[in-house]
């Protein structure tokens, strides 16, 4: 994964995350999954805010 291999490279590794999955959020998707275990550097799971209702 290009991602996994820039890592070594890089200071902070951030990637989105959908929040889809049957566990929403407990469990990472695939990516997120992989890159977690191969990144050289720290990584960071960034999820959207949950949408708020306008007052």
């Amino acid at each position: 994964m290009a991602l996994a291999r820039a890592s070594d490279r890089a200071d902070l590794l951030v990637v989105g995350s959908r929040g889809r999955g049957g566990f929403r959020g407990l469990a990472l998707g695939s990516v997120s999954h992989h890159l977690l275990q191969f990144s050289l550097c720290p990584l960071a799971v960034v999820r959207p805010r949950p949408e708020t209702t306008p007052v």
